[in-house]
């Protein structure tokens, strides 16, 4: 099937499968492959993409599910060679290591800031992304780093 898309605000137009995965459709048909597949159940997070302005594990939802929708990779994050800030203290803070769960990290934390009411603590925002390399403290600055709290606070 035909599937229109707005994938990091540019329109695509791509045939796949109307069961494959999102996950398989930005990363071998878009040729996005920043979107990591982790555990490929919905328990990892690894894949978290930003889905209508939700975030959305991508190796659970049908390409079909996303016909005319607006998708956000990590790519889509950064502005030309800028950084987005939370990609800039992932990376100065040491907030990623195998680089596995952290494109699903930056777009779960991403999607907890753009709420209007960010009271939901970052540890519950980031409960469904799992790592198994940091020990999260370093995510946590990494995250507080980037929405303006001094390194350590906020997390």
């Amino acid at each position: 099937m035909k599937l229109d898309l707005i994938v990091n605000g540019q329109k695509r137009s791509v045939e796949a499968p109307g069961a494959e995965r999102l996950l398989d459709t930005l990363r071998e048909r878009v040729g996005l492959t920043g979107t990591k597949e982790g555990c490929g159940e919905g328990e990892c997070g690894a894949c978290t993409v930003i889905l209508d302005g939700a975030p959305v594990m991508s190796c659970l939802v049908p390409a079909a599910q996303a016909q005319g929708k607006s998708v956000l990779t990590i790519e889509g994050l950064a502005n030309g060679d800028t950084l987005h800030p939370l990609q800039r203290e992932f990376a100065r803070l040491g907030g990623s290591q195998c680089g596995i769960c952290t494109p699903g990290m930056i777009l779960a934390a991403y999607a907890w800031g753009e709420r209007p009411d960010t009271a939901l603590d970052v540890r519950e925002a980031l409960a469904g992304n799992l790592c198994r390399c940091t020990g999260y403290m370093r995510i946590f600055e990494a995250v507080a780093a980037a929405q303006g709290e001094p390194e350590g606070e906020g997390s």
